[in-house]
């Protein structure tokens, strides 16, 4: 039996991971960490410099692997998505060969493995192909780190949030029946696409990282600022994550 262990890491700040996380990590056999290409090494030494601090047991190995890269020219997005996560999923088992069917294997997970991650999806596609035991270990969010840089609370009284995507918000507008929507997984600042009217917006990227970046107000006065901020950053780092937070007035 193989033990896979998805490891909440925040948003990459050493100081946001758990005591339960760190037992987790000294207590695994391997520790997998995905590089993403030479442009996106930052996301690889992040969780280097994460393992570098939390673990204490030799015994831990850690494993690097190439992740695959999705097909971002397949006309259907869900199908790229579905053969994507095969791919990682058989990189994963490749990587696991060292504990010969049997150990505890870590994978260090940015925000939290239950929110807007996919993890869990993929660990479901090697069930089948070996005896597999899931657990999670927690982690902070990102949409919790950005409404605490901001020091702002999630809601309103008494009223919902929608967690949704930019995807969804280019293709369907400011959601129905709420005031608030997080918007995660955007590369193409969707909500210009909006009626500005009475929307603010809460932005962040690299959240509770040394290089954190936080914009706010109405969308009608920021809306090219965090655009120029966001190209800017990313061309400097070559990677960027970032989320928002809308409120539309009533």
């Amino acid at each position: 039996m193989i033990n896979l262990v998805l490891i909440g890491i925040g948003t990459g700040n050493p100081d946001h991971i758990t005591i339960q996380a760190q037992k987790a990590l000294n207590t695994a056999d391997l520790v997998l960490i995905p590089h993403k290409g030479d442009d996106k090494a930052d996301l690889a030494e992040l969780r280097l410099a994460i393992c570098a601090t939390a673990i204490t047991n030799p015994a831990t190995r850690i494993i690097p692997f190439d992740l695959p890269v999705r097909d971002a020219a397949n006309p259907s997005y869900a199908k790229g998505v579905d053969d994507w996560h095969d791919a990682i999923a058989d990189v994963w088992l490749a990587a696991m060969a060292p504990l010969n069917g049997s150990g505890t294997v870590a994978l260090l997970v940015w925000g939290d493995p239950s929110l807007y991650d996919s993890s869990l999806r993929i660990a479901d596609r090697l069930r089948p192909l070996i005896p597999l035991h899931v657990t999670v270990i927690p982690g902070i969010t990102a949409l919790q780190v950005l409404t605490a840089a901001h020091a702002i609370p999630l809601n309103r009284i008494n009223a919902p949030v929608l967690i949704t995507t930019g995807r969804r918000l280019r293709d369907e507008g400011f959601p129905q029946g709420v005031t608030r929507a997080a918007v995660f997984l955007d590369g193409e600042c969707s909500f210009q696409t909006l009626d500005p009217t009475g929307l603010q917006i809460w932005w962040g990227a690299y959240l509770g990282m040394q290089n954190q970046i936080l914009l706010s107000g109405p969308v009608a006065e920021v809306t090219e600022q965090i655009i120029a901020t966001r190209a800017a950053a990313r061309a400097a780092h070559g990677w960027i994550m970032d989320l928002y937070l809308l409120d539309k007035q009533p």
